[in-house]
């Protein structure tokens, strides 16, 4: 959810898309859940915990010393450790720099979420191992 987020932020399609459909996989497979991430997060029921974290991943993106004392203690008082910050943060420094990279590179894309649902459930549930058989 956090690199969906972050690569719809940095206007990466492919990633936003890929990931984001790989999220919608870990919750109950819904792909309008990437057009949720779009608007905020409306309609998605995320914990206090994850918005906090979003929160702290939004600041990153941007630039990280916009993240203040005051991001981290709202994040830990939402029950957020600091092994999950630690990976907000890491999540979200990689992500920007992968989605300036598949970018940068031109990368086509298909442009309907639908394309993205089988490569989402594979990667849910598979993450990126290797699929070629021996």
């Amino acid at each position: 959810m956090i690199a969906s987020y972050v690569s719809y932020q940095n206007e990466c399609h492919f990633c936003h898309s890929s990931h984001g459909a790989a999220a919608a996989h870990h919750l109950d497979g819904d792909q309008t859940l990437l057009d949720d991430i779009k608007a905020g997060f409306k309609k998605t029921d995320l914990s206090d915990k994850m918005r906090s974290l979003l929160k702290i991943a939004k600041k990153v993106q941007v630039l990280g010393n916009k993240v203040k004392k005051s991001d981290i203690d709202e994040a830990k008082a939402n029950g957020a450790t600091d092994h999950e910050i630690h990976h907000t943060v890491l999540i979200t420094a990689a992500f920007c720099m992968y989605n300036r990279y598949v970018d940068g590179l031109g990368t086509w894309a298909p442009e309907e979420d639908e394309a993205y649902d089988e490569s989402g459930r594979r990667l849910a549930h598979e993450g990126y191992r290797n699929a070629i058989s021996e």
